[in-house]
């Protein structure tokens, strides 16, 4: 992904992606939050290295919170707007749009309710829809490797594939998310259930 990013470092307007965007690529205000979204997402990409470890929040809680916020102001008040518009004139006609724009919108709505239940000292729940925000900001990754395994330009259309797989990503990662979710739950419950019976043990001595 840093690699895919690195490129566009050179500004140059017909290179990697923007080779498909040729017909908006010379409008200054789309540049613009293209610049800004593929610039300012690695450090929401790079989040995901420290905000999920325990041993790091039990050493770090401090450094833990300066990141969580840095992610949040990252996705709400740079990418929120910036891939909104991004969205508009997504490659891969409506399906690609409506895609996009449910991502964009689901990316806000979870990093949003998981500041909330933080704030409320929910700390469960704060976990839950970090998870849940992470696995959309992680869906730019899973896209790029379904292009790069499945994609053949004598195959399939661009547009079309591209759409499909916007909507393919999304899934995969919310069930990946899921499926952690459950499972750290059932963990939680099982270790629980433990110091449960535990206490139980010592009270009876």
């Amino acid at each position: 992904m840093l690699n895919t990013i690195s490129q566009y470092t050179t500004f140059e307007k017909n290179i990697g992606f923007l080779q498909f965007k040729q017909d908006v690529v010379n409008n200054k205000y789309w540049l613009l939050f293209f610049y800004i979204h593929i610039f300012s997402i690695i450090f929401c990409l790079l989040a995901g290295l420290t905000q999920f470890s325990n041993h790091f929040l039990a050493e770090n809680r401090k450094l833990h919170k300066i990141i969580g916020k840095i992610y949040v102001y990252n996705i709400l008040i740079i990418n929120f707007p910036a891939c909104f518009v991004l969205s508009i004139f997504s490659n891969g006609g409506i399906i690609g749009i409506t895609g996009f724009l449910l991502q964009n919108f689901l990316w806000a709505y979870f990093t949003i309710l998981a500041v909330i239940y933080i704030k409320k000292g929910n700390i469960n729940k704060h976990r839950i829809f970090m998870i849940l925000s992470y696995s959309i900001t992680t869906t730019a990754i899973t896209f790029r490797i379904i292009k790069n395994l499945v994609y053949q330009e004598n195959l399939f259309s661009y547009q079309l594939f591209y759409g499909i797989n916007v909507w393919i990503s999304l899934f995969i990662n919310l069930s990946i998310a899921y499926i952690i979710i459950v499972k750290n739950k059932s963990i939680t419950l099982s270790s629980n259930s433990n110091s449960i019976n535990k206490n139980k043990k010592s009270n009876r001595h």
